[in-house]
């Protein structure tokens, strides 16, 4: 999980930097993209986790 959460985060940051940066958007619209993708990735960490964590619950 944390080597998924740490790709999907990267995706997230890096596609809010590349949007910006091809239509040049500026700084600030890159750092609120990144924010917009980065909570849609936590989302999905959220959605995954609970997924994999019923097929495969873990044990104390």
């Amino acid at each position: 999980m944390v080597l998924v959460g740490t790709e999907v985060f990267g995706v997230a940051l890096a596609a809010g930097w590349a949007i910006a940066g091809i239509f040049e958007l500026g700084d600030l619209v890159g750092h609120v993209l990144m924010g917009v993708f980065s909570l849609a990735a936590l989302w999905l960490m959220i959605q995954l986790w609970q997924r994999a964590s019923t097929l495969e619950p873990i044990r104390g």
